[in-house]
């Protein structure tokens, strides 16, 4: 696992946007993994601008979300469908088929779920996964647990998730308590990984996250089996280090 430590939140996002404009640079047809949250917003920025100064192509990329709520309207301004759109894929030459976002409305949730790992699968694999992740060592919404789901599937959110995501409604009897999320398996076999995180809140979860102990009650050091992993994070986020 590679560490990269900044001074700050700006410093993470000006170092993610390089490292996924080196990957499309060097393969045009990149498949992307996404995050959504406040600590990618940055990224993103960044990218949208280096995209208007014709310094990155988004017009062979593939991506794929990592998760959404269930259930939620895609119009819905807390839907991780609105979020991308808003955030990012609005404001880049990214073509409309070529970004995935697990169906927050979908019927048959174990259908939808086959379906989404297949279309992984279809376009190649995920070549650069980007995370964020959650206070008590969640990524994507891979809950702490006895055990994990290895694909993409339906999970019950924690208390600690909805109290975390609460800040996003207006109040956290509006939070979901459900969500469709990419299994700990779909993302251990991206190519490559970068986790991203900011803040002193953020310090425990990164701490479990690269001490050596792996278990499922941190889905997060479960990462530290990976081949290809880069940690970077602020002064902050690495205080227990």
């Amino acid at each position: 696992m590679r560490i990269i430590i900044k001074d700050n939140y700006e410093q993470i996002s000006k170092q993610a946007a390089l490292l996924v404009s080196s990957m499309v640079r060097l393969k045009p047809d990149t498949v992307l993994g996404l995050p959504t949250g406040g600590t990618p917003k940055g990224m993103y920025d960044r990218l949208i601008e280096m995209n208007k100064n014709d310094e990155i192509d988004f017009s062979e990329v593939k991506t794929f979300n990592l998760d959404e709520y269930y259930r939620i309207n895609p119009d819905n301004p807390q839907s991780y469908h609105y979020y991308m759109k808003n955030n990012f894929f609005n404001h880049i030459n990214i073509k409309k088929e070529n970004y995935n976002i697990p169906d927050g409305t979908a019927e048959d949730v174990k259908k939808e779920c086959l379906n989404y790992e297949k279309k992984i699968k279809e376009s190649g694999g995920i070549d650069l996964q980007i995370l964020g992740i959650g206070s008590n060592g969640h990524i994507g919404f891979n809950e702490p647990g006895k055990q994990l789901n290895t694909a993409t599937h339906l999970i019950n959110l924690t208390q600690k998730t909805i109290e975390d995501n609460s800040r996003f409604f207006e109040s956290e009897e509006e939070v979901p308590t459900q969500a469709l999320t990419a299994g700990m398996s779909t993302i251990l076999k991206s190519r490559k990984i970068i986790l991203l995180a900011s803040g002193e809140n953020k310090a425990e979860a990164i701490k479990k996250t690269t001490n050596n102990k792996i278990t499922t009650k941190v889905p997060s050091s479960l990462l530290q089996t990976h081949p290809d992993m880069t940690l970077i994070i602020d002064k902050e986020a690495a205080k227990h280090l």
